[in-house]
């Protein structure tokens, strides 16, 4: 009776993450259908780059920006220096963007940077949308046409493919160039096929002006990309997956950096699930059909973590659960097949796939951790970098 349980319970956690995944697998291989519109009926764009102590990187974030090919209404490139000890500012201001220094010991975080920010390009009345990049990122040369022309579409919000830029620095860099090619391309590439809104990723997204006025950027979670785009979805706005252009930013090597970042996104995602999950579910059992998607895309959990969690299923010897459990990671394989196929991955990502078993017990030595990071508020921790 233990073990049926177990087995159980094993598999009603995972269920609603597996259902999620067989649905964005199909339609990451689906091909696109829609046209942009023309970026010359695109008003003035904004950029903000959000920097905490980054004074090593951010000048090649900011040449990044300025050397894209211009939208034709012209662009604004503002970087907000954040309880910065560092010259962030005076590196920022010296290579050509915008500051605003912001130094508050009580209300730290992104999304305080962030809504500074967004207030104060508001009130230029030319400014008609707003991308977000990080700071460590550097931008491909057509991103700010490409993402004027999806707002010239109507697009609520954009968000374009958030890419890995050191794959070849170690076989764990590869092993997370896998999965954010599953998180960053196939999933939002499965939701703009099949209409749907398809997330913010923190990095290389994009809001209208309509929707920062009508939805004023309080998120302050240390996932607050996920945060807000929950907020957008429940009033109706949706965000476009722009997949012609892109954004490339590091990922950490060291322990310490990945520890740190995990915690941060994955810990917060934990949140995000007790905090919203039983609204969402409510809202849907009253009819708002349209946030299922959203629901099945918060529950479905770190790919590590679901692997790990039906890999522990699969051992409990209770045959139905065995067997969803078997089909439920034949489901993951096909889904990171998918993935690495819509992004392009070489043969070093698909040398690197012997080390998942590797990874999926790291990120279970790290779940006390994660639990840790799941706490209502936290300050900005900026990730270690190499």
């Amino acid at each position: 009776m233990i073990l049926t349980t177990l087995g159980v319970a094993g598999a009603a956690a995972t269920l609603p993450g597996t259902l999620e995944l067989a649905t964005l697998t199909l339609g990451s291989l689906l091909d696109a259908s829609g046209a942009r519109g023309a970026p010359t009926g695109c008003g003035k764009l904004a950029v903000v780059v959000p920097a905490h102590d980054e004074e090593e990187g951010i000048a090649d974030c900011v040449r990044s920006l300025l050397a894209c090919e211009p939208p034709p209404n012209g662009v604004r490139v503002l970087v907000v220096a954040d309880n910065c000890s560092d010259n962030t500012a005076d590196v920022a201001y010296a290579h050509g963007a915008e500051v605003m220094v912001r130094d508050d010991a009580e209300r730290r975080g992104k999304g305080y940077a962030l809504e500074m920010a967004f207030d104060h390009l508001l009130a230029d009345p030319d400014v008609e949308a707003v991308l977000v990049v990080d700071a460590d990122t550097e931008v491909q040369g057509n991103f700010l046409v490409a993402m004027a022309s999806a707002f010239a579409g109507g697009a609520d919000g954009v968000q374009t493919r958030y890419l890995v830029s050191n794959p070849d620095a170690s076989r764990r860099a590869r092993l997370m160039n896998v999965a954010l090619l599953a998180f960053n391309v196939a999933r939002p590439r499965a939701r703009e096929r099949f209409g749907l809104s398809v997330g913010i990723l923190g990095n290389g997204f994009g809001l209208h002006r309509r929707v920062l006025e009508r939805l004023p950027y309080t998120a302050r979670s240390v996932v607050e990309d996920l945060e807000y785009h929950l907020m957008m979805v429940r009033e109706g706005f949706a965000v476009r997956f722009v997949e012609e252009t892109s954004v490339c930013a590091p990922v950490p090597e060291s322990t310490e950096g990945q520890t740190t970042q995990r915690a941060r996104w994955e810990g917060g995602r934990f949140r995000m699930i007790r905090e919203h999950a039983p609204g969402l579910a409510t809202e849907i059992l009253g009819g708002r059909l349209e946030l299922l998607e959203p629901l099945g895309e918060l529950l479905l959990l770190p790919l590590a973590t679901h692997v790990g969690l039906l890999g522990v299923t699969l051992l409990i010897p209770f045959p139905p659960t065995q067997l969803y459990a078997a089909g439920a990671l034949a489901l993951v394989g096909a889904h990171v097949a998918a993935a690495m196929k819509v992004g392009g991955a070489g043969r070093e990502e698909w040398s690197a796939l012997a080390g998942v078993p590797w990874y999926v017990a790291k990120k279970a030595a790290m779940l006390p951790t994660l639990l840790r990071a799941s706490k209502a508020s936290q300050e900005w921790v900026r990730t270690a970098r190499d």
